[in-house]
């Protein structure tokens, strides 16, 4: 299907085909096999870069292309968010430092940091977008809850896509249960549309009011990608341009996954074919 065919609503949301779900569906599989593949790279003392080489080789092997790799300058095949990184860390660079860190000068993952990576592959010119946690190490009690209700918080924005219901729909089941956790939602940045672009109509907010916002219809197409901190919402964008933190260096999680609105409910096209998405601590 050519992107510039097919019906728009009046909010500039495209309306997808049922034939267009087999390719989401293709693209989401690559990436998830990527991210089911990463999980034994995630380990103390191996850096940020090492990850990222590798991802970028399986993303040719797989017979894809990176949509990240030049996309507004970037250089790399993910983004790997680690600790108090809300998104967009870059491979390969200094790790920034929390306030309970130690200061680092190089890229390498310590025993019991959390991160983030997120890998977008574009594949017969359709995308797969997700993103999951890993552990290096042991995890910290309060790093194990901040993954667990964070990857809750994605679940509970999915179980509420469905025709009829709204955006504000999903930004509220999110928001309502990370604040009833005591955690907060990033609201910096958000989930969007994709399918043969990498982003579109609609923003995806992961708070907000029941009801309010444009209504789902079979056919869309979107990322849902809540960003939870332990501590307060406010982020800053480092002077790279990419990095954002949290402001108060509170830890941060995130997890996404891209998904098509159906007649009933939603498919899930980045679903790990391993079943590893869902976070298990060894």
């Amino acid at each position: 299907m050519n992107d510039h065919k097919g019906r728009v609503t009046r909010d500039g949301i495209r309306i997808y085909e049922d034939a267009d779900f087999a390719g989401m569906h293709a693209a989401g599989q690559v990436t998830a096999q990527i991210l089911d593949e990463v999980a034994a790279l995630v380990f103390p003392g191996q850096t940020t870069g090492a990850i990222d080489a590798f991802i970028e080789k399986r993303v040719v092997e797989m017979g894809t292309t990176s949509a990240t790799i030049g996309y507004r300058g970037y250089k790399h095949a993910s983004c790997i968010s680690v600790n108090h990184v809300v998104c967009h860390g870059i491979p390969g660079g200094i790790i920034p430092t929390g306030r309970s860190e130690k200061k680092r000068d190089n890229d390498q993952i310590q025993n019991g940091d959390i991160l983030n990576i997120d890998v977008t592959v574009i594949k017969d010119g359709w995308f797969g977008d997700s993103s999951r946690m890993y552990v290096a190490g042991k995890p910290k009690p309060f790093a194990k809850r901040l993954i667990e209700e964070t990857h809750n918080c994605l679940m509970k924005g999915i179980e509420v896509v469905k025709p009829g219901n709204t955006f504000g729909d999903i930004g509220h089941a999110i928001q309502s249960y990370a604040e009833a956790h005591r955690m907060s939602v990033v609201r910096d940045f958000c989930g969007h549309g994709l399918g043969r672009v990498f982003h579109s109509p609609p923003n995806v907010l992961h708070y907000g009011r029941p009801g309010t916002g444009a209504v789902l219809e079979e056919g869309m197409f979107f990322t849902i990608e809540p960003m939870v901190n332990l501590g307060r919402p406010e982020t800053k964008v480092l002077a790279d341009d990419w990095t954002a933190v949290t402001r108060d260096k509170s830890l941060s999680a995130q997890f996404e996954h891209s998904i098509g609105v159906t007649k009933d409910g939603c498919e899930i096209f980045t679903l790990s074919p391993a079943g590893k998405f869902h976070p298990t601590f060894g």
